[in-house]
């Protein structure tokens, strides 16, 4: 999780099946408790669900299917139930949702090889085969591996089976041993108020140290905390929780941390010291990984953190990045954090409640008319937060730019940096505003030119703040702001799609995009998949128009635009830790930690690449990129701008690097429609030393005027309605009350699709059961015909869930 508000979850319960699940009818021999006879069941699974077998003892049961009891090549147990391999002919990522209907725990959904991986009771086996689709059920067996029998602490993250780390230690005998990784983020173990602190987790076995029980002594190499001042963020031990992220996937290898929160040059200075020999004070660590930005960090050009990540790919060291969590989808399932045009329009005016000095307000509307104002909606009692910058050169700003939001006429907030002066020198505005209502509310952001007779009337107006300013020149730079939400915040805005020139959506950037950093987009653990990444993961992709900021000249301006495909991987998040993350209610009531966001993507796939590196030691960076870039496995049908090449699979990357037959295939993130620029060269990334920099070989202009157009076939939208809905006001004497809704439409045959609240739209049934907390709510729904055509009107119905009395 990067800085910001936690991403929340709800209860497993209250998870959107991911499609239409048929009748669970048992056959009379599934009610008898043995297979149905058609040979879906193992022969071992088949004799575990007779009422005989599966009542009798652990131990009992092992005689009866000729296992040993425990220990290696025993049933792999989870509590009550059995792992077993559900296997279908094809959906597996919609039978996932099925089978957790059913009642299955999902531990991983592999689309390559169609089969999820399931805990399930041993009475409910025969049940399972009713789901449409599947082949057959398998069991697992523990694998053979030191791992196994001294496990990575009380808590061990689903990722280390979806990415299949666990099979990959069992298949080629790794742990990471020998190999250091390298971990920045906030702060390792200050918090105070935290559940454990670094010395109960060793106990535990959830971090090494002096007495960890499985035998790795070395505790973390800690190079720099955090040293907060009195106004600056209290400390979360964030970078904790990314190492526990690693001990889980590879418990033998040796950790370091430093921390990034004590300033943007002391974060790349700090990126080094880990790389750097232990004789020189450093860590030598061979993979480094973090979760931090810094939001002046450049947009169009690599800044010092990304100049540190590239100089410790150059020197062979791995080095990954949190994506971001500032993606956000609207209604429409438009990415809208972003907004960005090739030019600045100058309006020749500015809307009420703008500075009396501001003259040249930037016209927001890619036609005709003229639009000061670009309008946002924040969501109640969350806050906007706009990072605006243009393309010039760090230390080579020539214009100046002032960010405002007003409301209604009134200025609410504002950002004047006097960008030309010596001491400034950034093309960065910074501009936040909370809405305190609980309602949403709407505001616009506007941008002003601020030339030499603004910038002394702007003076003259605040003249301890900006001394003798006198603004900027009369440019039309490139210019582009992104939402910095963390995962929420903004509902909706004005203009939602790339059209004319302007482009929507794209949230990597600064280190993130570099081309010799990793940049790792998270997809949700097992118990939260639903065929697609995170909502709130960053999207790509990053395009630069500068040289690196190695010093205090500007840097020039490239010869060809660099279009950077990112993020390069995705990796597991919301998996459980010891203290850090939100609090969700398991089965059976028991609450757990779970660390959500882009930053615990990025350590289980520094863990897995420590994996790669202690079985093939000195493979260059090139090498494991590749590596992992060909065997990822595809995230439902997300593309490169979302996932990257897809899924972290240890055991199949792996395979490659040992074998050397890596390529780097994947597909690329091209800029969306929209930037009026000649797209000349095309960066490959994923951290590959010596990298592969091959520019594209159709160079093709991208239209400044308009996208081209999208011809799809003519497909009917059905109509849809509510059949039935709870009163607008709902009364409950607890914390939440149940709702049923039946949906209808116009045409026979439709499936229904419904968003609740900021969720997304997902397949449901047409009578829908749900529970809903205190406060306000809004159900979406909307039919989709059999030819793929949906509504785009889709019925809404809003109410309250209020207390009794």
């Amino acid at each position: 999780m990067l800085p910001g508000n936690l991403p929340q979850r709800r209860a497993v319960g209250s998870i959107a099946a991911l499609s239409l699940l048929c009748a669970l009818v048992p056959t009379a021999a599934e009610a008898a408790g043995g297979s149905s006879g058609d040979g879906d069941l193992s022969p071992r699974l088949a004799e575990l669900a007779k009422p005989s077998v599966r009542s009798a003892p652990a131990a009992k049961q092992a005689e009866e299917l000729s296992l040993p009891a425990e220990g290696p090549g025993s049933l792999l147990r989870k509590g009550n139930r059995v792992l077993v391999e559900a296997r279908f002919d094809h959906g597996a990522v919609a039978g996932a949702g099925a089978l957790r209907t059913a009642g299955a725990k999902i531990f991983n959904v592999s689309a390559r090889y169609q089969t999820v991986t399931i805990a399930a009771k041993p009475s409910e086996l025969s049940h399972l085969l009713a789901v449409d689709g599947l082949d057959g059920l398998k069991e697992v067996l523990t694998p053979i591996a030191a791992a196994t029998e001294c496990p990575s602490g009380t808590t061990v993250s689903e990722g280390d089976e979806q990415l299949r780390a666990a099979e990959a230690r069992g298949e080629f005998g790794v742990d990471g041993a020998g190999i250091t990784v390298g971990i920045l983020s906030d702060s390792f173990d200050l918090d105070e108020s935290a559940e454990t602190d670094a010395g109960e987790d060793a106990k535990t076995g959830d971090l090494p140290g002096a007495e960890n029980p499985c035998g790795q002594p070395n505790p973390t190499d800690v190079i720099e905390e955090y040293d907060p001042g009195p106004e600056d963020p209290e400390p979360t031990d964030e970078g904790r929780g990314m190492a526990q992220i690693v001990h889980d996937l590879a418990p033998g290898a040796e950790l370091a941390f430093a921390s990034a929160f004590n300033g943007e040059l002391a974060f790349a200075e700090n990126i080094e010291r880990l790389a750097m020999p232990i004789s020189e004070g450093g860590a030598e660590a061979q993979v480094i990984a973090d979760d931090v930005f810094y939001p002046d960090e450049p947009f169009f050009q690599d800044g010092p953190v990304a100049v540190a990540a590239n100089k410790v790919n150059e020197e062979g060291d791995i080095y990954l990045s949190a994506a971001g969590n500032n993606n956000l989808i609207d209604s429409e399932d438009n990415d809208i954090a972003s907004w960005e045009t090739e030019r600045f329009r100058d309006s020749g005016g500015c809307p009420g409640g703008s500075p009396t000095y501001a003259k040249h307000c930037l016209d927001f509307d890619p036609g005709s008319g003229a639009d000061t104002g670009f309008s946002i909606v924040v969501g109640p009692e969350k806050t906007l937060k706009v990072d605006l910058q243009w393309a010039q050169p760090w230390n080579g700003v020539t214009t100046d730019l002032d960010a405002y939001l007003i409301r209604a006429g009134t200025r609410i907030a504002e950002s004047e940096s006097p960008n030309v002066e010596p001491l400034d020198q950034e093309p960065f505005e910074y501009v936040a505003w909370k809405n305190s209502s609980s309602f949403p509310v709407a505001v616009e952001l506007v941008v002003n030119r601020c030339d030499t007779a603004c910038g002394l009337a702007r003076a003259a107006a605040h003249p301890a703040e900006l001394g003798g300013t006198v603004g900027g020149d009369s440019g039309a730079p490139r210019l582009k702001f992104a939402l910095l939400e963390n995962g929420s915040g903004v509902e909706s805005t004005e203009y939602p799609i790339s059209k004319g020139g302007d482009a929507v959506g794209p949230t990597i950037f600064g280190h993130a995009g570099a081309a010799g950093a990793v940049s790792v987009a998270a997809v949700p653990a097992p118990i939260f998949f639903t065929g697609e990444p995170e909502r709130y993961s960053s999207r790509g992709p990053v395009s630069h128009f500068f040289g690196p900021v190695l010093n205090t000249s500007p840097a020039p301006k490239l010869d060809a635009v660099e279009v950077l495909s990112k993020p390069d991987l995705a990796a597991t998040d919301c998996g459980v830790t010891t203290f850090f993350g939100f609090l969700f209610e398991e089965e059976g009531g028991e609450l757990t930690r779970r660390f959500c966001g882009t930053s615990a993507a990025a350590p289980h796939a520094a863990a897995v690449v420590a994996l790669l590196l202690a079985k093939v030691p000195g493979a260059t960076p090139g090498a494991v990129g590749s590596a992992l870039i060909e065997s990822a496995t595809p995230v439902g049908g997300s593309g490169p701008c979302s996932v990257g090449a897809g899924l972290v699979d240890a055991v199949e990357a792996m395979k490659l690097l040992l074998a050397e037959e890596a390529g780097a295939t994947a597909a690329v993130c091209n800029p969306p429609p929209g930037p009026g620029f000649e797209v000349t060269k095309q960066v490959e990334t994923g951290g590959k030393t010596g990298g592969v920099h091959n520019p594209v070989e159709s160079v093709a202009e991208i239209p400044s005027s308009s996208p081209p157009p999208v011809i799809e076939p003519s497909k009917r939208e059905p109509s849809t309605f509510f059949r039935h809905h709870p009163r607008a006001v709902l009364r409950t004497a607890g914390r939440s009350a149940e709702a049923v809704f039946r949906f209808g439409s116009d045409e026979a045959g439709v499936a229904f699709l419904c968003k609740f609240d900021r969720q997304q739209f997902r397949v449901c049934q047409t009578r829908t059961v749900r529970r809903f907390r205190l406060g306000r709510h809004m159900v979406s729904v909307k039919a989709q015909s059999t030819d793929g055509g949906a509504d785009s009107t889709p019925a809404v119905f809003r109410f309250r869930v209020v207390p009794v009395g």
